[in-house]
């Protein structure tokens, strides 16, 4: 039985629009998170489309010890809440712990599990306890079946209003593949499922001390998702990609941004 649709914000969830989750991969500076905030609102109000802002205020899980990781709990979600506040959308961002979590909930409309954590009971027993809505990364190591305990877990915290991602599967070493067989078995069994164009194209340590990636294939299988039947896309962008502190070989460009969603939305409609 697929779940009802529910609403974050003004965006909803699993209803006939496509659902968006764009912005850039982490929170590099307050001027620089608000900068990309406004432009991609200026984008998607040309499209007639809302979205979900997404920034990180602590990437915890970089290759390098010494890579940059964001400003930290307090200040990130201090950030996310004037962006919410100043540009009236909803935000969401990465949590780590049931401590991060109690912060972060006060601040935010999305919690977000990152893939490396999606099985970890005591985080995702107090994001589902939060009263705000759950977003889980399924795990490069999961099936597709394998996230309906996830999801009991979630239920029995309380939490109704969730739902899943998927970003690769591990295929061999440092690299990922997009199976998109598993849009439909997700959705069949009654989630609704966002796919993660930026990450599946990740080649996790790829570069030694850092990851590496395809991002010019993120439109691709975004696209390719959209057809297979995805409710929504979950896109990292940067206005300069190649300078970006994080993931940058996998965000897509903010001046391709419109383009990228025009042909989505496109195929959405055709469906």
């Amino acid at each position: 039985m697929r779940a009802k649709p529910f609403k974050i914000g003004n965006v909803t969830v699993g209803g006939k629009k496509l659902l968006l989750i764009l912005g850039p991969c982490v929170i590099e500076s307050e001027r620089s998170a608000r900068r990309a905030a406004a432009r991609i609102l200026t984008i998607t109000r040309r499209l007639g489309v809302p979205f979900i802002f997404k920034a990180s205020y602590d990437k915890a899980n970089r290759t390098s010890g010494s890579s940059f990781r964001g400003p930290g709990l307090e200040e990130g979600c201090r950030i996310l809440a004037s962006i919410s506040r100043d540009f009236g959308l909803p935000v969401t961002t990465d949590v780590h712990s049931p401590e991060e979590v109690t912060v972060a909930a006060r601040h935010v409309d999305l919690l977000q599990i990152p893939a490396f954590l999606c099985r970890q009971t005591d985080l995702i027993a107090a994001a589902g306890a939060s009263g705000r809505a759950v977003n889980v990364k399924k795990g490069q190591f999961l099936s597709p079946w394998e996230i309906e305990p996830i999801a009991r877990k979630l239920r029995a915290a309380g939490c109704r209003r969730f739902f899943f991602t998927e970003r690769g599967t591990t295929f061999g070493y440092n690299n990922l593949v997009a199976d998109m067989r598993a849009i439909p078995w997700i959705r069949a069994q009654g989630f609704p499922l966002v796919f993660d164009a930026t990450h599946s194209v990740q080649r996790p340590g790829g570069g030694g001390d850092r990851t590496t990636g395809d991002g010019e294939l993120a439109p691709v299988l975004a696209a390719a998702a959209v057809a297979a039947g995805a409710d929504g896309v979950f896109l990292e962008t940067h206005e300069n990609p190649a300078k970006a502190p994080s993931d940058g070989p996998n965000q897509i460009p903010l001046a391709r941004l419109p383009g990228v969603l025009r042909q989505l939305l496109a195929i959405r409609h055709a469906l």
